[in-house]
């Protein structure tokens, strides 16, 4: 993930910071409990397209 693209990237919902794991190949927002996934390198920033954080990635 370009650092640049991370740098201006947040949240729609929450408007928090986004943290990258490129082991899952997504965008976590621990604020909205969401992971927003990258597809073909390209951040799919919608919520319908989020999948819910679970508790134990939530305290990683």
């Amino acid at each position: 993930m370009d650092k640049r693209l991370l740098d201006i990237l947040v949240c729609p919902v929450s408007k928090a910071a986004l943290v990258w794991h490129a082991d899952r190949n997504e965008l976590w927002c621990k604020v909205s409990r969401l992971a927003y996934p990258v597809r073909d390198g390209i951040p799919v920033m919608l919520e319908e397209e989020a999948r819910p954080l679970t508790e134990d990635e939530l305290k990683a």
